[in-house]
């Protein structure tokens, strides 16, 4: 940490100490002072791991707008784009340094670290969901563990959060049909993490690219087929202009939801309801966010069949049995690593236990589906 940065840090410490918002003497001055100069906000700056028109910028203003609904005017958030300070793999880096109070990311964009963080969305799918996860997160464990990986183990000065539990994301998008695991050799594709590692394992080449680098790289024939996310994004950033086929369904990331980082210094320095409204905005934005998802992630899907000719298939079940078998290949190698270990020894017992209720539980929607909407579901 440089002089300079320890210097700018505790000056934000004391402004927050001190300034519009902090304890005894400046709840004395607001008594006196005229109501605008009471309700003076502190700006939070915040950017996300997205470019400006990615539908994850509409679901990070939801999580903005909560706060500074909740927070009465306090907190404003100054929500920024992937660039506009660092680029999208940067930002734990830039939330931990002080250089963001707070960003919007997935826990994957800083793999690099340790692989360890691809297993707080995407790692091993032992049979639970996305929702399965984000539970496992806060109720499992792994808050805990998490916690123990950033701030023990990689000296990160950082609160995280998960919100959103993400659909599982499609297998993504070929210039041809993919059929079978021999059909995928030699495909240089694009994912981020653990994903990166599985896939090379069915023997792709992978480059690990933030979603805004996915269509040029495609032109450049840096890549050939590639994966992000979800219907709406995909097409914001043009995927159905490099290729047609669209494989939904996939092992690779079926369990991720979206980061929030926070400054530690910045949170700790804030009143107790502020810190609180933070938090609590950021479940309240999953809320928001799986609603806006489920709304716009259908509608863009019927556009990418309808209006630019993409085929849309389920993944087959052969290259989906051939992701359990290398991920029964990885976790191994992943487990030599204790802290790894740990980590997905806790998973297990939680899916083991919850998607066991899960999966007895659920009824075959698919079947309710077809009876009501018969001959759409190709499954």
């Amino acid at each position: 940490m440089t002089e300079t940065r320890d210097s700018a840090r505790l000056s934000r410490r004391s402004f927050l100490r001190k300034g519009a918002l902090g304890g005894s003497a400046a709840a004395a001055t607001a008594l006196a002072a005229p109501a605008v100069l009471a309700q003076a906000p502190l700006v939070m700056k915040m950017q996300t791991s997205w470019p400006a028109s990615d539908i994850w910028m509409d679901f990070a203003k939801q999580y903005v707008d909560r706060v500074e609904a909740m927070s009465g005017g306090r907190l404003k958030i100054d929500l920024l784009p992937a660039g506009a300070v660092v680029a999208a793999f940067q930002v734990m880096d830039a939330v931990s340094d002080g250089v963001l109070d707070a960003a919007h990311s997935v826990s994957v964009y800083w793999y690099g670290k340790n692989k360890a963080a691809s297993f707080f969305g995407t790692g091993p799918v032992f049979g639970g969901s996305s929702t399965t996860m984000l539970g496992w997160f806060y109720e499992g464990g792994g808050k805990e563990l998490y916690e123990e990986l950033t701030q023990q183990i990689l000296g990160l000065n950082v609160y995280g959060m998960m919100g959103m539990p993400m659909p599982a994301q499609p297998f993504g998008w070929f210039k041809q049909e993919v059929n079978t695991v021999a059909d995928l050799q030699g495909f240089k594709y694009r994912t981020v993490g653990l994903a990166a590692d599985l896939l090379q394992g069915m023997g792709m080449s992978v480059a690990q690219l933030p979603g805004g680098e996915i269509v040029p790289a495609m032109e450049r024939g840096v890549i050939d087929a590639f994966e992000f996310n979800n219907p709406s994004s995909d097409s914001r950033f043009g995927a159905q202009d490099v290729a047609k086929n669209y494989y939904l369904s996939s092992y690779h990331q079926a369990s991720e939801a979206f980061e929030f980082l926070f400054n530690k210094d910045f949170m700790d320095d804030l009143e107790p309801d502020l810190q609180a409204i933070l938090r609590h905005s950021v479940e309240a934005s999953a809320t928001s966010n799986l609603a806006l998802a489920m709304r716009e992630y259908s509608t863009d899907l019927q556009k990418l069949i309808t209006d630019s000719g993409v085929t849309v298939r389920r993944t087959s079940k052969d290259i989906l049995n051939g992701q359990i078998q290398a991920w029964d290949a990885l976790i191994p190698e992943l487990e030599k690593d204790a802290f790894s270990k740990k980590v997905m020894d806790s998973q297990r017992a939680w899916v083991e236990k919850v998607a066991y209720y899960e999966l007895m539980n659920a009824p075959d929607l698919g079947l309710a589906y077809d009876h009501y909407f018969p001959g759409k579901l190709s499954l």
